[in-house]
């Protein structure tokens, strides 16, 4: 069901996004589920697509996309795979990269946004 909140390039990230799922995260997530841990890799591929900080400003290394909707995308693609993934990715997405954009110090922007 194609629902009217989501636009030809939220679609598009949304593809992007599955097949990412799919080569990357599928084919682990049980283990993920024994270990009881994301390992690291999951986080560096996911910066390597750019799915990470997408709400961070470009000065600072993110996509700056402005636009929350891309971040709902992820949280429903991550969330069709482990419920888990989804919850992990809002605290750094969400939580963690937002309140040091908005209340960090130029310093602690420098240091923490860049590679996320």
């Amino acid at each position: 069901m194609k629902r009217e909140i989501y636009n030809e390039d939220h679609e598009a990230f949304r593809s992007s996004v599955r097949e990412f799922l799919e080569r990357s995260v599928i084919p682990n997530v049980e283990q993920h589920a024994i270990d009881k841990a994301i390992p690291r890799e999951f986080w560096l591929e996911a910066g390597k697509q750019g799915v990470l900080g997408l709400e961070i400003p470009e000065e600072y290394g993110g996509a700056g996309a402005g636009d929350y909707r891309f971040n709902a995308v992820m949280a429903e693609e991550l969330s069709k795979v482990n419920a888990a993934l989804g919850s992990c990715w809002g605290i750094h997405a969400d939580i963690t990269a937002p309140y040091i954009v908005a209340m960090g110090t130029e310093e602690q922007k420098q240091r923490w946004l860049p590679g996320v």
